[in-house]
């Protein structure tokens, strides 16, 4: 199985706490910053535009950013100067915001664009820098995670095959890594996806099944790739979900 430059981009300082801990061996890692585009921009721009007009052959071109104008504006700019073949994808972090019924007009972009409202960081009692912290941590955990399966084919029927075939064709996304399920949350609105679950000598299979059969039941219908396997390295469970849809033209409520 072909192997892929994986490049993970910080933009400002939500995108860069992300990227700086990504712990997966063999990525590249850079971040950029607003600040020095903004007293420098001549500058720094040739500077953007030289690393990215160099990038390899089909690499894996991933933005990671808040959805801010300063954001977006270096955005354009790497995506204006990286090469055509790059598969380009963005993780935008739209504290309490869904961004699946706004299709920015930046998105068409990207073959497909997951986000992050933060539901499962924020709270009334929790200021927005701790939600952005608490986030930064957990995403970089699960592109490690991604990461790894991918280069070593640990998940069951998931490999980069499947990664194309979900990621291609301009959507709309998330991805999670996590130890337990909110059922209660709108899952049954993505159209497809994989869905991943490790489970450690610890967890009792029967446990992993039924998360496994919960997950087939909201998602009936839908072209959902699952893999279990049981790894010694991890403790509990662990649930890895990458799902995607369309973009809809009109918007609505979740």
């Amino acid at each position: 199985m072909r192997s892929f430059t994986h490049l993970f981009v910080g933009i400002g300082n939500a995108g860069a706490r992300i990227v700086d801990r990504i712990s997966a061996d063999g990525v590249v890692r850079v971040t950029i910053n607003p600040g020095h585009y903004l007293l420098r921009p001549g500058r720094y721009a040739e500077r953007i535009r030289d690393f990215f007009s160099h990038l390899p052959e089909d690499t894996f071109l991933w933005l990671l950013f808040e959805d801010k104008e300063i954001n977006l504006e270096l955005v354009d700019l790497i995506l204006e100067h990286s090469p055509s073949d790059a598969i380009k994808l963005a993780y935008v972090l739209t504290p309490r915001r869904e961004l699946i019924h706004e299709k920015p007009v930046w998105a068409d972009n990207f073959e497909t664009v997951f986000y992050d409202s933060l539901w499962d960081f924020l709270s009334e009692d929790v200021p927005l820098g701790v939600a952005f912290e608490r986030a930064s941590v957990s995403i970089a955990e699960l592109f490690s995670r991604l990461y790894y399966y991918l280069e070593n084919q640990m998940l069951v029927n998931i490999d980069y095959a499947d990664l194309f075939n979900m990621i291609r064709g301009g959507n709309v996304g998330i991805m999670r890594l996590l130890d337990r399920v909110d059922f209660s949350w709108h899952w049954g609105i993505w159209e497809r996806g994989l869905i991943g679950i490790l489970v450690g000598n610890d967890f009792p299979l029967k446990g992993a099944h039924e998360i496994l059969s919960r997950f087939q039941e909201i998602l009936a219908e839908k072209d959902i790739i699952w893999g279990i396997v049981t790894d010694e390295n991890v403790k509990g469970v662990e649930i890895l979900a990458l799902l995607v849809k369309g973009w809809e033209d009109e918007g609505g409520s979740l």
